[in-house]
């Protein structure tokens, strides 16, 4: 029997590379994002395996109802990918309240409504695995995406709860900690905040870090993500990306030695 994906932010990105690969190996998929247009052609393409649902997964109702939807079109959902995503760019000082809230409502809530909302009919099934993209860097915040770092943070911890909740029922939680990808997120995906002129030499910097790589197309990643639906024991983190993986064991290893240097004064405390 083929298995049916749920997939939030579907129409570009990881989203879109993810469910293309799903099609292609023969599942059936639910895309679901604001704007279904650009699947269009995907659904043309695979008109008997593709259903485009027009969804915002901030609204908590809709996704509610979403995924009712979704579990009508094929009765069961087995594989559910909560990618849906923007990114704040900006200083902590310069984010408004309406752009923090914004933001978390998407990256943070939106995942736990749909979370919500399919963790009932995983559990009746007794299968299921939730896929849940955050990134390599939510383990710690960097100058002026400190607030996409925050979310992803924020999901990550959750989803490793929950992970711990739905596993006596044959439930699987993946934390997928996804290295740069060309997906859009720094153009399109983007809301930017006022730029404080404090920051400019900041800023400078930071862009010159950076430069100008993008990073490797996202169907670069769709062959890890489809091994790894077929593990019958599947991890609950996993690094995406082979230079993703050494930056983050590096930031760990850092982190552990800020610990250690400072030991004598954490050991003060009897706590």
């Amino acid at each position: 029997m083929t298995r049916v994906w749920f997939v939030t932010g579907a129409s570009r990105g990881l989203g879109r590379a993810f469910t293309e690969a799903a099609l292609a190996a023969g599942e059936r998929v639910v895309a679901a994002a604001r704007n279904v247009e650009p699947l269009a052609e995907l659904g043309r393409k695979y008109p008997d395996t593709l259903v485009r649902l027009p969804l915002d997964v901030s609204d908590r109702a809709a996704v509610f109802d979403g995924v009712e939807r979704a579990v009508a079109a094929w009765g069961r959902l087995d594989i559910v990918l909560n990618n849906a995503g923007a990114l704040l760019y900006g200083m902590v000082e310069e984010a408004t309240e309406e752009q923090l809230r914004a933001h978390f409502d998407v990256n943070f809530f939106g995942a736990v409504w749909v979370a919500q909302a399919v963790v009932p009919h995983l559990r009746a099934q007794g299968s299921g695995h939730i896929l849940q993209v955050t990134s390599m860097g939510a383990g710690g915040g960097f100058a002026s995406t400190g607030m996409y770092a925050a979310g992803k943070a924020a999901l990550d911890s959750v989803s490793e709860a929950l992970a711990m909740e739905v596993e006596p029922f044959g439930v699987k939680v993946t934390i997928l900690q996804m290295g740069g990808y060309d997906t859009g997120l720094f153009t399109v995906g983007t809301t930017a905040t006022e730029p404080d002129p404090a920051y400019a030499e900041l800023r400078a910097k930071l862009s010159e870090m950076w430069g100008d790589d993008a990073g490797p197309d996202p169907s670069t990643a769709a062959s890890t993500i489809m091994e790894l639906v077929d593990l019958p024991e599947p991890p609950v983190r996993l690094i995406v990306g082979s230079a993703s993986y050494d930056m983050v064991l590096q930031m760990e290893s850092a982190r552990a030695e800020q610990y250690r240097a400072w030991e004598r004064l954490s050991r003060l405390a009897p706590g």
